[in-house]
């Protein structure tokens, strides 16, 4: 049925939360704005870590008219994805993997954008104006369009928060050439809270509403490729894909509820998988398990590196079998991780492995791994 409302924007806000969407509001996109200062002293700083696009695309991402100049208008978009038990649950259950509650159900680029292409073409019929579709993956920077759309603020972790939906939800943007009328910015409201900072179990915000990536376990689990800092692997804890701890500390949550969309539940599989199996995943046994999740994206590789560092920290000695395999492994960050871990777990054993592979170890990262924890 048609609605029978007449102004454009009100009418695609409409379309939006009929298509399944849990908010939506408009922003302007041709206007100026601070969050390009922010992002060049981020980068200046050197807080994007190995993340290199950030700085190749700077120039792109200082306001959207950067990457396509015939942008007016903003129409971003909400999808909770919020858990139905506290995600923090896991993260004492040291023999399994805790996964970020986003990544434990299928990917959710691909459900918002389908739905984003439909609503685009809906912008489209009622305007007559061009439009682009844009899931994450893009030199656009979502969270402050979506707090000048009214969607939320960004807090003092630097992800957008929401009075109805906490921190717990993914956002989409449909770009225009209309001119809609826009919403009114959402203002702060963390107040005096500290939660999510103090939460921080490797202290990644320098200060508020600041975040050094380098530091942050989502991250180093996720977008670091090489060997993860020394000084960081303990407090990773079971952690193997990303970290949800200044998501779930912000007290917003209790006015959220769990996602309804069936795609976006967690499989049974990922809520806690057992670390001894997943450290014997070679990659066509990782593709296959996780086939359709985000989790994929990381490729095997950073995941199994991310495994050993769990094992490392479960203080479980049985689990240093799973470990052995891995010392011979082909990929460089693997066999070091393995190597920190069983040092940890069984000294008595990582001297006899020392003794057995040091010799014909070649990679530099690898080598420096036994050679900085002697027999």
């Amino acid at each position: 049925m048609q609605s029978s409302i007449s102004d454009p924007a009100a009418r695609l806000k409409e379309r939006a939360l009929a298509l399944g969407f849990d908010a939506a509001g408009i922003a302007r996109a041709d206007e100026a704005w601070p969050a390009a200062e922010r992002l060049k002293a981020f980068v200046e700083l050197g807080r994007h870590g190995d993340m290199a696009w950030m700085e190749t695309t700077l120039a792109r991402r200082a306001a959207p008219t950067a990457m396509w100049p015939e942008a007016r208008s903003a129409l971003v978009v909400a999808m909770n994805y919020g858990p139905d038990h506290n995600p923090l649950d896991t993260l004492a259950q040291r023999q399994t993997g805790n996964i970020s509650v986003y990544a434990r159900g299928r990917d959710y680029h691909d459900l918002i954008k389908s739905r984003l292409k439909q609503l685009a073409g809906e912008v489209a019929q009622i305007t007559g104006a061009d439009v682009k579709v844009f899931v994450d993956t893009a030199p656009l920077m979502e969270k402050p369009l979506a707090q000048k759309a009214g969607l939320g603020w960004q807090g003092r972790h630097t992800n957008l928060v929401s009075r109805d939906l906490g921190s717990w939800f993914f956002l989409g943007t449909v770009l225009t050439s209309a001119a809609l009328t826009p919403d009114a910015p959402e203002p702060d409201h963390c107040g005096s809270c500290r939660a999510c900072l103090d939460i921080c179990p490797t202290n990644a915000f320098p200060a508020p509403y600041q975040l050094d990536a380098r530091r942050c376990i989502s991250y180093l689990t996720i977008e670091s490729a090489g060997p993860i800092p020394a000084e960081f692997r303990p407090a990773m804890g079971n952690r193997i894909y990303g970290c949800d701890d200044c998501l779930a500390a912000c007290p917003w949550n209790k006015f959220a509820s769990s996602a309804s969309e069936a795609a976006l539940f967690a499989r049974a599989e990922l809520k806690g998988p057992g670390l001894d199996e997943l450290a014997a995943l070679d990659d066509a046994a990782f593709r296959d398990v996780f086939s359709g999740s985000p989790v994929k994206r990381s490729g095997r590789d950073r995941f199994v590196r991310n495994v050993a560092i769990a094992i490392g920290n479960s203080g479980e000695p049985r689990l240093a079998a799973s470990l052995l395999p891995l010392l011979q492994d082909p990929a460089p960050i693997v066999r070091g991780a393995a190597i920190w871990a069983l040092a940890r777990l069984d000294p008595a054993r990582f001297a006899e492995e020392k003794a057995r592979l040091r010799p014909s170890e070649h990679d530099m990262s690898v080598q420096a791994e036994w050679d900085e924890r002697p027999a």
